[in-house]
């Protein structure tokens, strides 16, 4: 039997993110159908249309589904690890964050069935129907209230299709429970699913999707380490612990009320640097979700999400190069505003009295002031209390302007990659809309097309 793990080892091995940065070609043909009602060489069927040489089948001729023990085990800190509904997430599965069992608790878990590589992983109760596929050899057993999935056709083209519209679908009309939903074993089982006449359009067809999904787990890594990237570089500049050359006029450091600073840099209240209101109520007759020459002018409230943009405006209150921050619910977050724009719902909006750099005093707010609050209710921030809240500047504005370049220029960098990120992750999900209901085939190892 294999050793147990030790809790301090993470089992999964990434791949290098510099190694897969496109879709490989699938060694096909895509042949596209006329699109119409129900084109020629398609039907109708339970799953939608299909090619007329696809068969649907239930996903327990497909596969057999064994079912956890109903127990609840005791964990240890090292030993076996147990997936959980929790480790249970889309792609390929990871037991960095499961909990460990011991021997005997593992080698109860598994006297059923032991999962193996190639094997999927599904969740049974609570986030239901979500499905991981199995890429490891390390040992681990199911905790209870999931499922695995030995499969008998190829495994990562189950996967895929697990995780299609049409199967999500299926699992949402056969779940049940007012509170925590559940799927039972026997509507998984009962799954109903499209499936090609050969193998080989089978494995092609999850090749495909395959080549897609190492793109987006790619990006995802390297997005993941560019903004760990940054982080570290604000702790180091914003700081100062870091000086970029050329700015230092006098070498040392001092203790501040925010922490130790550079000996030419000062602690400052914010409201010593800024001027700070908070915006007032919605103007209705000015108001639009849209932007369009009428209303041009972008409308900000408390909120986190796309930047707090509520709407547009025909009319503006606040001129270009502010900072708001958010001060109800989710307090403190600070954004550089270089544009016109409107405030509401009490969103704070500071304006400098003095020559500074606001890209840098947005991300310091950001990360490195804590805003304390008396209230037990929903967290606020006002005017008077924000402006005793102190901030660390350089004493020259040319480093603060240089530290917050290189900073933007990160941001900048993160901005492409996520866009990327969701270009690939749209692509990767009209690519199952298609290659999985047939609409487009993969004709494998096509004959050569001779020029005339």
């Amino acid at each position: 039997m294999s050793e147990p793990r030790n809790s301090s080892n993470s089992g999964s091995v990434a791949p290098n993110p510099e190694l897969v940065m496109d879709v490989k070609e699938a060694n096909a043909q895509y042949v596209l159908p006329a699109e119409r009602q129900i084109p020629k060489g398609y039907k109708q069927t339970e799953v939608g249309v299909i090619p007329e040489d696809w068969d649907v089948t239930q996903l327990k001729e497909a596969a057999t589904v064994v079912d956890s023990l109903h127990q609840t085990p005791s964990f240890s800190l090292d030993g076996y690890p147990m997936v959980r509904v929790t480790d249970i997430k889309p792609g390929n599965l990871r037991l960095t964050a499961a909990f460990n069992v011991s021997q005997s608790v593992f080698m109860n878990f598994i006297r059923n069935y032991k999962p193996k590589r190639g094997d999927i992983v599904l969740s049974r109760v609570g986030s239901y129907g979500v499905s991981s596929f199995v890429e490891t050899d390390e040992p681990f057993c199911m905790g209870q209230n999931t499922v695995v999935i030995d499969c008998k056709k190829p495994s990562r083209f189950l996967y895929y299709v697990l995780n299609s519209k049409e199967i999500r679908r299926q699992i949402e009309d056969a779940s049940f429970g007012t509170g925590y939903k559940s799927l039972s074993l026997k509507n998984i089982n009962g799954l109903k699913i499209p499936l090609p006449p050969t193998k080989a359009e089978q494995e092609a067809i999850a090749e495909a999707l395959s080549d897609a999904d190492a793109l987006i787990e790619a990006l995802e890594q390297l997005v993941a380490k560019k903004r760990q990237l940054k982080q570290g570089a604000m702790q180091e500049l914003l700081t100062g612990k870091r000086r970029l050359p050329g700015f230092e006029v006098q070498p040392g450091y001092k203790q501040t009320e925010v922490g130790l600073i550079p000996k030419d840099w000062s602690s400052v209240f914010l409201g010593t640097i800024f001027e700070i209101s908070a915006g007032g109520d919605l103007d209705k007759g000015s108001f639009s979700k849209l932007e369009d020459d009428l209303y041009p002018y972008p409308i900000y409230a408390n909120a986190v999400t796309n930047m707090g943009l509520y709407g547009f405006s025909k009319n503006y209150q606040y001129e270009a190069d502010k900072i708001t921050v958010t001060a109800r619910g989710d307090v403190g977050t600070a954004v550089y505003r270089n544009t016109y724009f409107n405030a509401i719902g009490r969103l704070l909006v500071l304006t400098p009295k003095q020559q500074c750099d606001l890209r840098f005093l947005a991300e310091y707010i950001d990360n490195f002031v804590e805003f304390a609050f008396e209230s037990t209710g929903v967290p606020q921030l006002t005017a008077p209390q924000i402006s005793k809240y102190q901030v660390a500047l350089p004493g020259i504005e040319a480093e603060q302007t240089a530290i917050a370049q290189i900073l933007t220029d990160m941001d900048a960098e993160i901005t492409v990659l996520e866009t990327k990120l969701a270009k690939a992750r749209a692509v990767m999900q009209g690519m199952m809309q298609q290659l999985l209901t047939g609409k487009i085939r993969l004709v494998v190892n096509p004959k050569p097309i001779i020029d005339n």
